[in-house]
């Protein structure tokens, strides 16, 4: 296995239509409220949203340290699949990457969230999908709640 092979994959169903989950990706808001857990402040989100688009988020730890987030979006296709670089080194240029894929399935999404790039242990790597899963974890409250309220409104 190469470096640029090495990462972890998550396969994740949601019960909602799969613009909810493009939504919690796509959306500054949405991206802030489950981007680091209900326990990490998420500020300064900026998502340029299209090939070649910039983003950048800040975490606010609760020690008061911040993790500057920034990247660049690969592939942009519209609830369908989104590549994404990150790093959270600032002016760093070595990036990991998530293939994020939309697929409806059972009457719902079901997500597949590929971290890959090789810049991290596998140690690291396994430290990062466990981090990875408690972020899916808060979309998956976001987004329910978002379908509750559709439905009672």
């Amino acid at each position: 296995m190469t470096d640029s092979e090495r990462g972890y994959t998550i396969v994740r169903h949601f019960d909602v239509p799969r613009e909810y989950l493009w939504r919690a990706w796509t959306d500054p808001e949405q991206f802030a409220r489950w981007w680091g857990t209900a326990q990490v402040d998420v500020v300064d989100v900026d998502l340029d949203v299209r090939d070649e688009g910039e983003w950048r988020a800040t975490m606010i730890l609760q020690d008061g340290r911040q993790i500057p987030w920034s990247g660049t979006y690969i592939e942009v296709r519209p609830m369908d699949r989104l590549v994404v670089a990150f790093t959270d080194v600032p002016d760093g240029d070595e990036y990991d990457y998530f293939t994020v894929t939309f697929a409806e399935r059972d009457g719902g999404t079901e997500m597949t969230l590929r971290q890959w790039g090789g810049h991290l242990t596998d140690e690291q790597y396994e430290e990062a999908r466990v981090g990875t899963n408690s972020f899916l974890d808060e979309m998956e409250t976001l987004v329910r709640d978002q379908l509750k309220m559709r439905h009672d409104s």
